[in-house]
């Protein structure tokens, strides 16, 4: 028997793949799986043994919708990322929204230190990279935490040809944006994002949409999608909109995805608002219609009915194409709080759905993890003039985390009907950061699915469950070591008890600690975690291309 090998003895295995568990035994050789026994069947001698009795026995969970990507090239990314494999995570996709590191151009430098690059990075990067290769390669000499696989960015590609504002890409432009997404796929890029709900992504046309799509779908890559609109009513579409936009923007995907033949996974499937919640049963019916159709389509989601993003998401384009001028304009003032007023309205939002993740300013740390109305109360101010000095402030950097997302805590009705559909594959997309008021998916997103929808609710089962966080996740992005517990895979490894598994507690009204009934995870066949805590120092992720 070769060295390094490790039995892990007496568990209950759930392999990936949906099949029944069963009782049995998982002997790990290197950083590779060498067998998987049933109970009865006498297993080899080993270096090591953990018994896993009354334990369940996984694969590693994968994030299929990060932001940990801007983490992964900082040296010290452990101290914001070790959240990650104490929730069972052992690899995260990255690139989404529209959005990733790499590649760089000269003309792009520029934009690299505004609002939207340090949302998902509160430290700064040095962008000693250009290309997609070398952003792999810097990530790999910063020894990861957990293993990655990277996305490339239809934002960023836009940004490095074309810069923020350009209206629609077409010509010589396009041609080199699509360019540079191919040598993004040939240097190991596992699909495309879009961002369609940001600038600059929010002004492509249909028809640049489908170039790219039709270039992915040759590549034979996925493509992602933030999707225009998330709700009723949205800055990206008129106001007469006979459509809910949030429909709209999924029937104009669905249909570009139709015509181009590519793979489509919809980013976080979220009703954003109150009024917005009314319109899941038509998205599922869409996606569920286009599935029969023939095509290749799944969306993800996350368990809370909040999600975190930039202060200026609530602001609307032609005040934003405006900064820094429109802050102090008292007429463009004036028509932003009459149209947020009639826009919450309509989308059923109060002041009370935003709360301060983190505040940017050190003087302003005190207020991290209020709300709006409260910081407005504490500043004597109204909640509107509030918004907006955060917003000027910290030009725009403020993370916030907005609620009303698909429920509330006392109505989560449209958030588990979505969570319990078998298209549905988990994400945490969580920016993970060194300081501020944590959010709770980047601490514990599957402990939480595990222990509130499978254990308790019993939405659907724990081999569900499990195949939906694994190899669902692996397949969508075609990463062929992953997922499974079947010789020959990487030994990406979880052991959790069922029994006890479950989200972060919160101690005084902040998300603390880590999640309940995660014992050890394994990544390529090394222990990160052992008894539930993360071991300094120890990196053991790989890139994977």
């Amino acid at each position: 028997m070769a060295m390094n090998t490790l039995l892990i003895k007496n568990g209950t295995v759930i392999d990936g793949t949906g099949n029944p568990a069963f009782s049995g035994h998982v002997l790990i050789n290197d950083d590779r799986i060498q067998s998987v026994f049933q109970t009865g069947e006498e297993p080899p001698p080993s270096d090591a043994v953990i018994d896993a009795a009354g334990l369940a026995v996984a694969p590693g969970f994968i994030d299929m919708h990060s932001h940990a990507d801007w983490m992964l090239p900082r040296e010290d990314h452990d101290l914001a990322m070790k959240c990650l494999p104490e929730q069972g995570i052992t690899t995260i996709v990255g690139g989404n929204c529209g959005f990733s590191p790499a590649p760089v151009s000269e003309k792009m430098r520029s934009l690299l230190g505004t609002s939207h690059f340090k949302l998902f990075n509160d430290r700064s990067l040095d962008f000693r990279w250009m290309s997609f290769h070398d952003f792999l390669d810097r990530i790999a000499k910063a020894r990861p935490i957990v293993n990655s696989a990277h996305q490339v960015g239809h934002a960023t590609l836009r940004l490095a040809w074309a810069g923020m504002h350009e209206k629609h890409l077409s010509g010589d432009t396009l041609e080199n944006c699509l360019e540079s997404m191919v040598r993004a796929f040939d240097e190991g890029a596992c699909g495309l994002s879009f961002g369609l709900g940001y600038e600059p992504g929010m002004h492509a046309s249909l028809e640049e949409l489908s170039s790219f799509c039709r270039a992915a779908a040759t590549a034979d890559k996925p493509v992602s999608v933030h999707l225009k609109a998330l709700s009723r009513l949205s800055p990206c579409y008129p106001p007469t909109s006979l459509s809910s936009h949030n429909v709209r923007a999924l029937k104009e995907m669905i249909h570009i995805a139709k015509k181009t033949g590519v793979r489509l996974q919809i980013s976080h499937l979220i009703f954003v608002g109150r009024n917005s919640w009314s319109t899941a049963e038509q998205c599922l019916e869409l996606i569920e219609d286009a599935r029969e159709y023939g095509m290749d389509i799944k969306f993800d989601a996350f368990p809370y009915t909040f999600g975190n993003t930039t202060i200026n998401a609530v602001l609307p384009y032609w005040f934003l194409a405006g900064l820094p001028e429109s802050h102090h304009s008292f007429w463009a003032r004036m028509r932003l709080k009459i149209e947020l007023a009639a826009g919450f309205r309509l989308v059923g939002f109060s002041w009370r759905d935003f709360q301060m993740m983190d505040a940017v300013l050190e003087e302003w740390q005190n207020i991290n993890g209020y709300r709006i109305d409260e910081i407005a109360r504490k500043w004597r101010m109204s909640p509107f003039e509030t918004m907006l000095k955060i917003s000027r402030d910290t030009d725009g950097q403020a993370v916030m985390m907005f609620h009303a997302y698909s429920g509330e805590p006392k109505n989560e009705k449209v958030l588990d009907q979505v969570m319990a559909h078998d298209l549905c594959l988990f994400e945490t997309d969580a920016f993970t950061r060194y300081g501020g008021y944590p959010n709770p998916a980047a601490l514990g997103t599957f402990p939480k699915i595990l222990g509130q929808y499978v254990r308790q609710r019993r939405s659907f089962s724990l081999e569900n469950a499990v195949r939906r966080m694994t190899s669902d996740s692996a397949e969508r992005f075609n990463l062929r070591d992953r997922g499974t517990l079947t010789p020959g895979k990487k030994a990406d490894v979880v052991l959790f008890d069922p029994e006890t598994i479950g989200e972060t507690p919160v101690v005084a009204g902040k998300p603390a600690g880590k999640p309940k009934g995660i014992i050890h995870v394994l990544i390529n066949g090394v222990m990160v975690v052992k008894d539930g805590n993360y071991i300094q120092g120890i990196r053991a992720g790989q890139v994977i291309k």
